[in-house]
């Protein structure tokens, strides 16, 4: 079946001009069809291409390059190769015109046939490559879409990865820093107590040195699997980076060079400040490892307005972009693949632990950002970070420093499910001085006030199993000791206290394992707010 109304693009060809008269008189009233006659056939494929033909009409005998020659040119270019000619020909010679298709012409007209007949080949050829032509186009699309979504599906399967295995290091993270606690405490009331020998104390301060890295590893899981609360504030990225420069030095050493672009008038960012230095030496470091005979670190900071071209794989926002860039020997694909995953390395044995990657990914993403990694053989590795542009500016905070450790005789409450964790944090606490109270869970904490129990603090997990969680139990507290203070403490406090990763603001959270220096010097500051702030309440107003 011809479809009518398909618009038809013929190229004529032919030495004698009457032939354009013959062929636009057989198109009267055929407003969907368009013609262009060339005498040149040397030309046929650039003419072809020019007018967008659909169909060729082609005279067999011109001086030249004859009709048999303008087939073969057709044919031997791939953007004409299947282009429908019709061969025209004075002659009705049964050889000529087994030779015309041998040549590859789609048919063959005996000059001139009824303008009837002529359309309709016509219309029927260029309506068959129509056709294919959308078939082939249609193909085309469905090999692209089949490929974006296999792409699609990759990166939902590797998603879905990433986000099992931070579920799964979450909770590892979880009981692994409880049981540092318990080892940490213990060597540490040890110490406190007193009554060891100089070598037993340098014992302890080599198992204690242990519990802190294992700390640290903790925290890698815990930034990887998104889980660690953090401490964001609005910050210029600009200022931490400039802070880093003397510390970036000394992890590179003189054979490398550091170079550093950071723009004028950089946009202020939420995001936790030291968890930033944190991935930004990690990055540092791998640079360092990769380039082995010396190279180029570059440090970039720009703003990336929202449409920006390197936003688009991130998305339409203002983004403050950090990029880490190195010379060094680049990665492979089936290594760049898997860089994002904890505890995967191509570094010998004992020379990485495989979190670095891992623990920037996810600090990023748990911070709102997005992070892309580019890496080729031989052409050095790029790590960009884009943090959301924060609609307010830092504000300067005067830090206080650690203070020594130190007791006091006020009442602190520990709550605590898990008994070897509760039973050394008593006996710590005591040592220092405080009267101490225990309860297993909030239940029994409230139990506690109820009864008549004057508590100034509350030490408190978070993690605890019952009815009542351990942030309500801080409010219950406070409704019945307003001049109480809360302190909560955890490997893993996801979806107690913090909303998409971030504290709330108000909430005070040590983190375990945590020293006896730490957690000295966070008591002390509670308790000296507390009295600051109730003493400011109980002066009497001047009078008017």
């Amino acid at each position: 079946m011809i479809d009518e109304s398909c618009s038809c693009s013929i190229l004529l060809i032919d030495d004698q001009p009457y032939a354009q008269d013959f062929i636009g008189h057989c198109l009267e009233g055929c407003s969907d069809v368009a013609l262009r006659y060339d005498s040149r056939a040397e030309c046929a494929v650039e003419l072809a291409r020019e007018v967008n033909a659909t169909v060729v009409l082609v005279d067999l005998r011109m001086p030249g390059t004859d009709g048999f020659d303008v087939i073969t040119l057709l044919r031997a270019n791939p953007d004409t190769e299947h282009l429908p000619v019709i061969l025209l020909s004075s002659e009705e010679d049964a050889d000529i015109k087994a030779k015309a298709f041998a040549t590859g012409a789609n048919d063959y007209l005996v000059k001139w046939p009824d303008p009837r007949e002529l359309m309709a080949r016509v219309r029927y050829h260029s309506a068959a490559f129509i056709a294919r032509r959308q078939r082939d186009e249609a193909f085309v699309s469905l090999r692209r879409s089949q490929e974006e979504l296999a792409a699609s599906q990759s990166a939902l399967h590797q998603a879905q990865k990433m986000e099992a295995i931070g579920q799964l290091t979450g909770g590892v993270a979880h009981d692994f820093n409880n049981v540092l606690q318990i080892i940490g405490g213990n060597l540490q009331l040890l110490k406190l107590l007193g009554g060891v020998s100089e070598n037993a104390r340098a014992r302890i301060d080599i198992a204690l040195a242990g519990v802190e890295r294992g700390a640290k590893l903790s925290a890698h899981l815990l930034a990887f699997a998104r889980r660690q609360p953090l401490q964001a504030v609005v910050v210029n990225p600009g200022s931490v980076l400039n802070g880093m420069d003397e510390m970036m030095r000394r992890v590179l050493g003189p054979r490398s060079n550091i170079v550093t672009d950071i723009q004028t008038g950089l946009w202020s960012t939420t995001v936790d400040p030291s968890q930033l230095t944190n991935v930004i030496l990690n990055l540092a470091i791998n640079a360092r490892d990769a380039m082995i005979d010396g190279g180029t670190l570059t440090i970039r900071a720009a703003n990336l307005c929202a449409g920006s071209p390197e936003l688009s794989e991130v998305g339409n926002a203002d983004y403050v972009m950090i990029e880490v860039s190195d010379t060094g020997r680049g990665m492979p694909p089936g290594v760049l693949q898997r860089a994002f995953e904890p505890f995967f390395t191509t570094k010998p044995t004992g020379q990485g632990t495989g979190l670095g990657l891992s623990m920037a990914y996810g600090f990023v993403k748990q911070s709102g950002g997005e992070i892309l990694l580019k890496s080729e053989p031989g052409e050095g590795t790029s790590v960009k970070i884009f943090l959301l542009k924060s609609a307010t500016e830092p504000v300067l905070d005067e830090e206080c420093p650690p203070a020594p450790l130190v007791g006091g005789v006020e009442t602190i409450l520990v709550v605590e499910d898990e008994a070897d964790v509760r039973n050394s944090t008593f006996e710590l606490l005591s040592a220092l001085g405080y009267q101490v109270l225990q309860a297993e869970d909030a239940e029994s904490a409230i139990a506690l006030v109820d009864a008549g129990a004057q508590v100034d603090l509350v030490f408190s997990d978070v993690i605890m199993p019952g009815k009542v969680s351990a942030l309500e139990m801080g409010e219950a507290v406070l409704a019945r000791l307003p001049r109480a203070q809360v302190l909560f403490t955890s490997g893993y406090a996801e979806g107690v206290l913090t909303h998409e990763g971030k504290l709330d603001p108000g909430v005070n959270l040590l983190q375990k394992p945590y020293s006896a220096d730490v957690l000295s010097s966070r008591i002390r500051h509670l308790l000296r707010r507390r009295r600051q702030q109730f003493a400011a309440a109980d002066q009497p107003s001047s009078p008017a």
